[in-house]
């Protein structure tokens, strides 16, 4: 499979080298949960990293499953959950590949955040089937795209992780047969690495 495999992933864990992690909640999350945008309900944070979403949201009452790639991040999970008590008993964290992966039941939501930017683009076809497998009809992608366009890019260059989420290429892959767009303009959230994401809701047809 082209791009990272998961001793790439494994490594970066172990050694602590994830320079995407902000140490803390992702605003956007927390304004989609203060403006009541999401409320509790079953929901999968797909390449869950350290898991810093999901414990917040298994505060919040929500019903949570963690995936991930690296055994690393998926123990960094556990050990979060561990230390909140009766809310952290509503969540859950696996180790599985994202391509492959398939729950018991589908979800109300889906938040994805880290995971489409990890994935080499020649995958990311069979990733948004996934996407769209994982959900309810009536369900809700709460996504944030990637924006960091790098140099290589003019000459045709797949450059990353993270790779860059065009927002007209995301309107391709997520397509408008089988997802409900809203209109632009789309919230900006800058990342302390230099790169930023456009926060959109997508509701599954």
């Amino acid at each position: 499979m082209a791009g990272p495999d998961l001793a790439f992933w494994q490594q970066r864990f172990e050694a602590g080298q994830t320079p995407w992690d902000r140490g803390g909640v992702n605003p956007q999350l927390l304004a989609w949960l203060d403006a009541g945008a999401l409320e509790p309900c079953r929901i999968l944070v797909p390449g869950c990293g350290s898991g810093h979403e999901v414990l917040e949201l298994a505060r919040r009452g929500f019903d949570v499953v963690a995936l991930d790639f690296a055994p690393a991040a998926v123990q960094r999970v556990h050990e979060g959950l561990a230390g909140l008590g009766e809310a952290g008993a509503r969540a859950s964290a696996v180790c599985a590949d994202a391509l492959q992966w398939q729950p018991d039941a589908p979800f109300d939501a889906v938040y994805e955040q880290t995971c489409l930017c990890s994935i080499y683009p020649d995958h990311w076809v069979r990733y948004a089937q996934q996407l769209h497998d994982w959900l309810k009809p009536g369900g809700r992608l709460f996504a944030l795209f990637v924006q960091v366009l790098r140099p290589g890019a003019a000459e045709g260059f797949i450059q990353g992780p993270p790779y860059h989420c065009d927002i007209h290429g995301m309107r391709a892959l997520l397509d408008a047969d089988r997802w409900q767009w809203p209109k632009p303009r789309y919230p900006r959230v800058e990342q302390p690495s230099g790169a930023a994401e456009l926060a959109v809701v997508l509701q599954r047809r």
